[in-house]
């Protein structure tokens, strides 16, 4: 049993276990999803193993790829430098044909003709030299083309041999300049053919371990798929064992065996889980106070709909929403102290609740905050409980106000009395009898007073009891009114006030209590007194009403008026119009006496029609035909029993 407050709450064990049931399951399933996201953030042994073997691949390739360039820029440097001889050595002996025949002079011309076709065949050849065999230069191309010989990387030279019948004769030698142009292309090309190579063999790689790890894995994830379906609540979800490798085969058959038994036990269960937890809402919905319940998040997870009426908020705005967030309409946060509160002090070993008193804009609530706990005793949040006491904080400050206000009335008369029958009692001998007879009339005066007071708090204490009975005899109202009105003419008189009786003729007699109706319309007509400006008129009707049901009573005064907010609460036990201008004292149970006479008494009905600067009209209606039940036999005037004071 779960108590969230004495006579407040009470959730039985087996609904409570519905609901925890549902709130733990839905938090392992949050923590089953928050694992399953760091699993997909984090990687997994086997792509680790996959990413280790495409890397060791790629290095294999790179390492391959680099070694076959370096191989290949080799030989072909070494093949270019053979070419490079190969084409000195023609030149030499190209050389040697040209010039063996012709004289010194001519050389040059011969040579530079010859080395012009050979530059202008071949853009590789930098520059070509022709030496005689004391290193003298007979021809240079670098004279000729001087651009074209920086270009030279590659520098050969060659002998001139001139080979007689007999002997050689060294006759010079040819040096030749590559610039390598060529060696560049075929290597570029070369090494772009060798990088597509290795690429392409790299993305065959790639492809086959991609297809390789999609074959091994897709059973798994068919599996890892039905799993998420069943932790989601699909039970009676089935994998199809067809085309999958016989290893995996006794797993898919294990997880259909257990989805068939959970579908099962789901269809089972299912219904009286639902029916529970429909139970525990119905519950909480009914209950006359206001329940909030926590997760242990702080975040609103049910309200029932008399605390949606005391927060003033819709179930969808205040649902999935921390409590501590709730503000009223100034924008103050309600809560967010006092569950902070609550979090730091200690459970006791009772499990009381913690209580604590809120303000939301007028309303005061009372709240009870119950922990929640498992069978387990894992604690799973929290359950306030809201109670509405705006009325009992207004009473008790209506009941300081009243008692205040009685002490001072009383005192009021019984200091004047004292005075005055003190000082009468000491020196009455030396006043003359005009002055003694004022002084008797104030100490009079003080006494109606005094009595007036005394009777209200008794008739408001005799009136307000359950199984009080009054007494009615059919009667003629009017004679009540002008009784009334009679009693308070010299009242009337000292402030210059005139009242008039407006009467409708031929008014019909009805059952009243005479002394409590008199009562009620006397302290009608005192407040008109009180708060009308001297020299003003007072208005008393007595009228049928216009249904033609009830004889309706009201006076009308030329005061201050009543604001709209007042004319809600003026007949309200102890409440008081106190501003700048109702500043007349009183106890406050006048107008409260006036309502429980009539309508509780008499069941009639009392209004009150005011503006503020136009004044006040307060009344009664009566009902000519009593109800049934509280029909009474006539009961002549001469016969009524004598009512006590009291």
């Amino acid at each position: 049993m779960v108590l969230a407050e004495q006579n407040t709450i009470f959730i039985a064990t087996k609904n409570f276990t519905c609901y925890n049931f549902t709130m733990e399951t839905s938090a392992e399933f949050k923590k089953s999803e928050s694992k399953e996201k760091a699993k997909k953030k984090g990687m997994t042994a086997q792509t680790r193993l996959i990413l280790a073997g495409l890397g060791v691949s790629t290095a294999f390739i790179l390492l391959a790829a680099g070694f076959a360039t370096y191989s290949i820029t080799q030989n072909m440097n070494s093949a270019y430098k053979n070419f490079a001889l190969v084409l000195s050595k023609t030149l030499a002996i190209e050389g040697v044909e040209v010039t063996k025949s012709i004289p010194d002079l001519a050389k040059y011309d011969a040579l530079r003709s010859n080395s012009v076709s050979v530059l202008n065949s071949n853009d590789d050849i930098a520059f070509i030299v022709f030496k005689d065999n004391n290193s003298k230069i007979i021809y240079s191309s670098k004279d000729d083309y001087p651009e074209q010989a920086e270009k030279a990387r590659i520098t050969v030279s060659s002998p001139m041999v001139l080979k007689n019948l007999a002997s050689s004769q060294n006759v010079g030698s040819v040096e030749v300049g590559l610039s390598g142009s060529i060696i560049d292309r075929v290597s570029a090309t070369s090494k772009a053919s060798i990088a597509l190579v290795f690429i392409l063999a790299w993305l065959v790689i790639v492809g086959i371990i991609y297809m390789n790890s999609s074959i091994i894995t897709r059973e798994l994830r068919k599996l890892y798929q039905g799993v998420k379906k069943i932790s989601s609540g699909e039970f009676g979800y089935m994998l199809d064992d067809k085309e999958v490798d016989s290893e995996v085969k006794e797993l898919y058959g294990a997880f259909n065996d257990m989805s068939e038994k959970l579908s099962r036990y789901n269809e089972q269960t299912i219904e009286s889980l639902t029916f529970e937890r429909n139970k525990l809402e119905s519950v909480l919905m009914s209950i006359v106070n206001g329940v909030v319940v926590c997760d242990n998040h702080d975040k609103v997870i049910m309200v029932n709909n008399y605390a949606q009426k005391l927060l003033e908020v819709e179930e969808k705005d205040i649902i999935n929403t921390q409590i501590q967030q709730f503000c009223d309409s100034s924008g103050e946060f309600c809560f967010a102290d006092k569950i902070t509160q609550f979090k730091d002090t200690p459970l006791d070993d009772d499990g009381a609740p913690v209580p604590f008193n809120i303000q939301i804009d007028t309303r005061i609530l009372k709240c009870l905050i119950s922990p929640m706990f498992t069978r387990s005793n894992s604690y799973v949040g929290y359950i306030i409980v809201l109670i509405d006491v705006t009325k009992d904080v207004e009473m008790d400050q209506l009941r300081s106000n009243f008692i205040s206000n009685v002490s001072h009335e009383l005192r009021t008369p019984v200091t004047v009395l004292r005075s005055y029958i003190d000082t009468l009692y000491s020196y009455g001998n030396d006043f003359d009898f005009n002055t003694q007879r004022e002084f008797i009339g104030v100490m009079n005066q003080e006494i109606i007073r005094l009595n007036r007071m005394v009777n209200d708090i008794l008739d408001f204490s005799r009136y307000e009891a359950q199984n009080v009975h009054m007494e009615k005899t059919k009667t003629d109202i009017i004679e009540i009114i002008e009784d009334a009105v009679n009693q308070v003419q010299v009242l009337a008189k000292e402030h210059d006030l005139t009242i008039s009786i407006m009467k409708e003729p031929d008014l019909p007699q009805i059952y009243v209590n005479i002394e409590s109706i008199s009562r009620a319309f006397m302290n009608i007509l005192s407040n008109a007194i009180k708060y009308s400006p001297d020299g003003k008129r007072i208005k008393v009707r007595v009228e049928r009403s216009r249904d033609g049901e009830y004889i309706e009573v009201s006076v009308e005064d030329q005061g201050p008026g009543i604001s709209e907010k007042d004319q809600k609460k003026v007949f309200d036990r102890f409440y008081r119009c106190e501003n700048a201008t109702h500043t007349v004292k009183g106890t406050g149970l006048g107008l409260h006496l006036v309502k429980v006479t009539v309508e509780k008494h008499h069941h009639g009905q009392v209004f009150v029609d005011s503006k503020e600067g136009e004044g006040s009209t307060f009344g009664f209606r009566l009902p000519i035909n009593l109800p049934p039940e509280e029909e009474e036999e006539y009961i002549p005037k001469n016969q009524l029993p004598a009512e006590s004071e009291a």
